[in-house]
Order: structure tokens, then sequence, then C-alpha cells
């Protein structure tokens, strides 16, 4: 009855475990659950008044599909304050956030059997949105040796004529790595010549807490061409349930491409969101941001000297994102196996690192506050000591 395409998609594992964890929870079971990627905060104030602000004004209808042209906007002098990126609002699309973003830019790019390069551990929706397209994910497996980033060697050894693209992350979903300069040059210099198209997923932008920041576009003519820059709202103002992202790209014709799917799909995103975007873009919520990554970093340090305190277990600090990548190798390969028992036993909920195509690992949001990641991470001490395979 079903159709093949969707037959090929699995349920999101991260969705997964969180919905576990909250139906055992309305059970009365004493869950504490680091499994969702979802700022704790609250979206900011000022955010918010531009939501009632655009409610009592009667923004209430339709709007052009891509987004409305303030948006828009908004959206490019964004790009280049922040990145140094030059785009003009008809190679901006608006999306129900990056997830739908990256659904239609693989529907109008890839073709059945383009290959797409996606350093692995990945978030878990890359690999199955490629498939349900009619590409095939190739992994690139890093380790923490190479601080779980892909090199120029490793990239040069995965393309082939079938390579349609390559998908970056960074700060990465699930292990916190951002690529500096010199190491996106260096993988700007595998593609040069090359069709090549790069996807830049850049949601966790705001929260690099390390180093510099580097958009992929911005590290030559060559990659601003062949770059299609995905980002939005939902971590660095914690606007997750407003759904908001978009894309930008310097061939208008993916821009268009995406358009005219939308248009006979979801149609625009939400009008509110969309005016409440602009205040969320344009750096009124900057003070707010700050705030939320000095509590972020607070929590990363923390978490990271405890799991390292714990024998068996390792995590390396990572430079972005709210996600510890936590080494179990030394305990229990089979990551699946490890987090459900930790559920079970301790009511612990992690998400196992196979989903990330990494297996011998789980990943730990610290976006919560201390006093529950500090009872958690003993939960998991507990766990491991008495830890029998």
């Amino acid at each position: 009855m079903l159709s093949d395409r969707i037959n090929i998609l699995s349920e999101s594992i991260t969705i997964a475990i969180a919905t576990l964890a909250q139906q055992l929870k309305a059970q009365g079971r004493d869950i504490l659950s680091f499994s969702a990627g979802e700022p704790d905060f609250d979206t900011p104030q000022v955010i918010k008044d531009s939501a009632i602000k655009a409610l009592q004004a009667g923004y209430t209808k339709y709007t052009a599909v891509d987004g409305i042209l303030a948006l828009k906007q908004a959206i490019a002098n964004k790009l280049k304050r922040d990145n140094g990126l030059e785009y003009t609002p008809n190679q901006i699309i608006t999306n129900n956030g990056a997830k739908h973003s990256l659904f239609n830019l693989f529907e109008v790019t890839i073709n059945n059997g383009d290959e797409v390069i996606i350093p692995a551990p990945y978030w878990v929706t890359y690999p199955e949105l490629v498939a349900y397209c009619g590409g095939v994910p190739v992994a690139i497996h890093t380790t923490e040796e190479t601080g779980f980033k892909i090199t120029a060697e490793m990239l040069r050894d995965a393309i082939t004529p079938k390579t349609k693209m390559l998908i970056l992350t960074s700060p990465s979903n699930p292990t916190g790595s951002v690529y500096s300069k010199a190491e996106l040059e260096s993988l700007a210099e595998v593609l040069k010549g090359t069709s090549i198209l790069v996807a830049s997923d850049e949601m966790y932008e705001k929260l690099t807490y390390e180093g510099t920041f580097t958009s992929t576009a911005s590290i030559s003519e060559d990659m601003f061409n062949r770059t299609i820059t995905i980002n939005g709202l939902s971590k660095s103002v914690a606007m997750t349930g407003w759904r908001f992202g978009y894309a930008a790209a310097k061939n208008i014709e993916i821009i268009k491409a995406m358009t005219k799917l939308q248009s006979q799909s979801t149609s625009n995103i939400n009008s509110i969101t969309q005016y409440a975007a602009i205040t969320g873009l344009d750096g009124s919520a900057d003070a707010d941001i700050a705030s939320m990554k000095e509590a972020f970093v607070a929590r990363r340090d923390r978490a990271v000297a405890l799991f390292n305190a714990i024998d068996g277990l390792s995590v390396l600090k990572p430079d972005g994102a709210f996600y510890l990548f936590v080494n179990i190798s030394a305990v229990e390969m089979d990551s699946m196996k490890f987090c459900q028992r930790l559920l079970e036993e301790q009511g612990v909920a992690v998400v196992p690192g196979i989903g990330f195509g990494s297996d011998g690992y789980f990943r730990f949001s610290f976006a919560t506050d201390i006093g529950s990641i500090e009872k958690g991470i003993e939960r998991i001490r507990t766990f491991v000591a008495n830890y029998k395979k």
C-alpha cells in the first residue's frame, strides 16, 4: 500500500528517544532526558513582542512562497554583516526549519544514483533525506584524532564521477566540532575544477565557543558559487517551535527550483514567524544570545569534566553546538544496547551513536540546567560502574 520511497525512511532516532522518554515520564518514571536538540531557554521577549505586533497588525494572511521581502532582506543583511556574504533577496528562500530547507534542496538537485558525501558522525537526517531523494549517501568516517572533521585527503579519496554534493556541518551535530578557515580552504582546493555542490549547514553558528566561526561560502569565489548556505534561528535564539530556516545560494536556479517545489507542497512558512524572525536576525536579540552562550559554556565545561572522570568513558570538549559525543567503546560498542539499558535501569535518555553513523558513542545534550546535568551524569557513572555485558 505504501510507496517504496517512504519505506526507505527510518524514524528519526533522536525524536524516537525523546518521545519514549516523555512517555515514561508521563507514566510516573523519574526520567532525565538529554536527547533533544532543543535549548531549554525561552524565546527572547523582543522576538515574542514582534510576533505580537504582527498579530495585532493583522499580518495573518498568505505571503510570497519564499518569504516576505523584508525578511529576505534581513537575511541578506545578516549574511553580509556576520559572514561577509553578498546575497540578494532572490537568492534566498525561507523554509519550515532547516530540515525543510535541506529536503527541498536535495529534492531539486539530486538525481537517482547521485552520490552525496557526508562526514560521519553526521546528523541523523542527512543520509535519510539523501536516500529518500534517490541519492546514495557516502559516509566519510572521522575519528577523535582529526577532531571528528574530514581532511582534504579524505575528501579527495571519497570523490567519484557520481559525486553530486558534499554536506558540511559546522559547528557539528553531534560532535560540536568546528571547521577552521584553514581547514575549509584545504577542502575548497580539492573541489576546484569540479561541479560538486556544497550544502553548508550552519545552524549552530552563533554557538561557537572556541575560535572564530567561518562560513563555508566565504572561503573563495569558487566556494561561494557552489555552496548553498543553510541556517535558521532554532538554536541561536531558541525558536525551535516557530519553524524557521532559510537557504541562500549564488545559483538563482536552485532557489527558484526550491520555491517551485515549496509552492506545490507547504507554500509560505508561518506569516507571524516571518515577522518575528526579522527581529531574531537584525541584532535585537544579541544580548540574549550572549547570555545563552555563556550558560552553555559553563554547562559544557562541567559536563566534560564529569564525564572524563568516569572510568571507561571519555569525551572531547566541543568547540560549538550543545552536545557531547561520549566515547563508550571501552564499556560497550553496541550503543543502542547501552542506551536502552541506561534508560530502563537509570532513567537517563541519551541518543545512541549508531544513529549518527558511529557506534561506540552516545550523544548527550547539555541544553539543560547544570543541576540536571550533574544528576544525570552521576546516574551514568553508577550505571557504568555496574555495567555487565
